[in-house]
């Protein structure tokens, strides 16, 4: 997950990335970690402006009728339920302010059907329905995309594609357009 404050002030979000400066505990997929989260930031940060769903997990390569329930169940909480969490607990923050863009990473498999991959399809699936829906709800000023990035080279993607997951894109490239964009928005916001 990533926040974004004006004017130029960016919040990596991550478990693994060193120089993020929050590291959750499956924060997202538990409401009161993400309650308590929410508080902290707009204690320590103020209301972000842009909030970045990214984290997703995905099952082993499997029939759906051969996945696990509780490794279905863990697709379902980090992917959809996660982002519920997010967007209950920063939304009503950032709603007296009438601005603010909410990216909920999705996929192609967000679009589409995979074998061996449902239950993250459908995960990915749920993402999409969720923003479109989520979009309706928001007031004038404030925006929420459902964003597929394309395929990207991560753990995530070689568990399903092995070695050649390296022939795709790493997460860096993404990371420089990423900053881009947040930099574009703080600088039309601070003109507003």
């Amino acid at each position: 997950m990533w926040l974004a404050f004006s004017p130029h002030l960016y919040i990596p979000i991550s478990v693994s990335l060193p120089e993020c400066v929050h590291r959750p505990s499956r924060l997202q997929s538990s409401d009161s970690n993400v309650q308590e989260f929410a508080r902290v930031v707009v204690e320590r940060k103020g209301v972000p402006d842009i909030i970045v769903n990214n984290a997703g997990t995905i099952n082993k390569n499997s029939k759906v009728w051969e996945v696990p329930p509780e490794e279905f169940d863990a697709v379902y909480e980090t992917n959809v339920k996660g982002t519920v969490n997010i967007l209950r607990h920063f939304i009503p923050l950032m709603i007296p302010s009438k601005k603010g863009i909410i990216v909920n990473m999705s996929s192609g498999w967000g679009r589409s059907g995979a074998a061996l991959v449902a239950p993250y399809c459908a995960s990915k699936w749920a993402i999409e329905g969720l923003t479109r829906s989520v979009a309706k709800e928001l007031p004038e000023g404030m925006g929420i995309v459902a964003l597929n990035p394309g395929v990207i080279n991560t753990d995530m993607l070689a568990s399903c594609f092995g070695d050649s997951a390296s022939l795709y894109q790493t997460p860096d490239s993404w990371y420089s357009l990423l900053l881009y964009f947040l930099h574009q928005y703080a600088l039309i916001s601070a003109s507003l």
